[in-house]
């Protein structure tokens, strides 16, 4: 028959001392075999081939299906386009995708009102759709695509019927400026010229607005964060697009329309003028602007003026990324803004509008899409990772322990969107050249410290002080991350 008395647990007492002259017992305790084996695994520790390797801290790059790559300067090669087609129609559209549906309609009015030639239309659509779709191609097409509509929508805006067109506002711009600013500026400027001028002015308005935004974009591809081109080319696209569509349907009289016809009312079908770049052809004897200006698609483009507003965009984006020549770059924006008025093309109204228009696209794109430079990086392609945006976010990723590495949140996207998808989204973008959160104290912002290039990434990590004092200030703590 089973015993089922209870069994009484086992007490284990520690040996007394010996008494006086007797030696005592080396030999293990047969009782606790598990002392004796943890003892054995102290003395001899498991080999290192055969530990689990730690995670690292260090910032990867991520892409939307998840893959972890070491270089988010890579460029796509492929030339696959049913792939692309897949992902295409899977794809999550947001509320931003909005975007190409505006590009998209503002290509088709241009194809709607330019003469009929439905072979070259056609064949222009197709291959748009292939450039959009070869990855190879689409990373350079598909950003600047606002850029190739805006121009293609200036110029078949001259096929818009008359009858379509609303009224030419000749005496608002004028008023506008006497109320302002007491007096018209750009027939003031434009009342004395001369030669040396002249040149002065056509500089920046004949020569660098037309090859400024190539320039810029290839700095910024160069020398800027990756991901940084694409975000200029879709606000110059947007911007340039909106720019021309408050012209078309609020057209005014610019100066030099003052000067040969004064306030009489403007028709449709009046040929614009060069004002003062009509001097530069004759002094240098050809015709660059003479007959361009002449057959003007916008005649009455006024307001707002694109020359402001493209050199307020080039230079806030300019300033952004090299904040060392930022007094050069505001230079250029004067320099342009009296060149516009001394030539009698735009007034000073002109100016103002056009750069309202540019600091809202930049500040949108800035605080949403734009990569963070990190100024102890010289190109491209001594970036490591990419963080972008400014706009607070609240995070706390259980996975990192909540030890702040939460606040790397990681966005899915592609070249569909404006942010790269190299790149990491954090709380705050914070102090353009160091990284560090003026407005959110205390916190993590993974930047690369700028005195400390050689170290792990995440071993020294700036944050601001209680007070709010910004990284490069007295008052500052260092958080080390291991």
């Amino acid at each position: 028959m089973p015993d089922f008395s209870p069994v009484l647990p086992l007490t284990v007492s520690a040996p007394s001392s010996p008494p006086h002259g007797i030696a005592k017992q080396t030999s293990p305790n047969p009782l606790l075999p598990l002392y004796n084996l943890a003892a054995n695994l102290a003395s001899q520790p498991i080999p290192a081939k055969f530990k689990k390797a730690k995670p690292s801290l260090r910032l990867q790059r991520v892409k939307s299906k998840g893959e972890v790559t070491h270089d988010v300067t890579k460029l796509q090669t492929s030339f696959e386009i049913i792939q692309p087609l897949k992902d295409l129609r899977n794809r999550r559209w947001t509320v931003w995708d909005l975007q190409h549906a505006v590009t998209f309609a503002c290509l088709a009015f241009c194809l709607l009102i330019t003469p009929s030639a439905p072979f070259l239309k056609s064949a222009v659509m197709g291959a748009l759709a292939v450039l959009l779709l070869m990855p190879v191609t689409r990373q350079f097409f598909l950003p600047s695509l606002p850029i190739w509509v805006y121009l293609f929508y200036f110029f078949a805006s001259r096929f818009i019927a008359p009858e379509y067109r609303p009224h030419i506002w000749v005496k608002v711009l004028p008023a506008l400026e006497n109320v302002l600013y007491g007096a018209n500026l750009s027939n003031i400027l434009s009342s004395h010229t001369y030669t040396v001028l002249d040149i002065i002015a056509w500089i920046p308005y004949g020569l660098g607005h037309f090859a400024l935004p190539l320039v810029t974009s290839v700095m910024l591809f160069l020398f800027a964060a990756p991901g940084t081109t694409p975000v200029w080319a879709r606000a110059f696209g947007y911007m340039s697009i909106l720019g021309v569509t408050i012209q078309i349907l609020f057209p005014c009289t610019p100066p030099w329309y003052e000067s040969l016809h004064g306030l009489e009312p403007a028709h449709y079908g009046m040929e614009g003028s060069p004002a003062g770049l009509k001097r530069i052809d004759e002094l240098f004897g050809v015709d660059m602007y003479t007959t361009s200006f002449t057959t003007a698609p916008v005649p009455f483009g006024a307001f707002p003026s694109l020359h402001g507003g493209d050199a307020v965009l080039e230079a806030l984006f300019l300033q952004y990324c090299f904040p060392r020549f930022r007094a050069f770059f505001v230079g250029y924006v004067i320099w342009i803004a009296w060149s516009t008025m001394y030539l009698n093309h735009h007034y000073a109204i002109d100016l103002v509008g056009g750069g309202i228009i540019a600091a809202v696209t930049y500040y949108i794109a800035r605080t949403r899409w734009l990569p963070r430079p990190q100024l102890d990086k010289t190109t491209r392609w001594e970036y490591e990772y990419v963080e972008f945006g400014d706009r607070p976010r609240v995070a706390l990723d259980e996975e990192y322990g909540g030890m702040g590495l939460g606040l790397l949140q990681r966005r899915g996207s592609d070249e569909w969107t404006l942010g790269s998808s190299s790149s990491f989204d954090s709380m705050s973008r914070g102090d353009t050249l160091c990284g560090s959160s003026s407005s959110s104290p205390n916190i993590l912002s993974p930047t690369t410290p700028s005195d400390d290039h050689h170290g792990d990434l995440w071993s020294k990590v700036r944050t601001t002080s209680p007070r709010g004092l910004g990284v490069g200030e007295e008052e500052q703590r260092e958080v080390y991350v291991r």
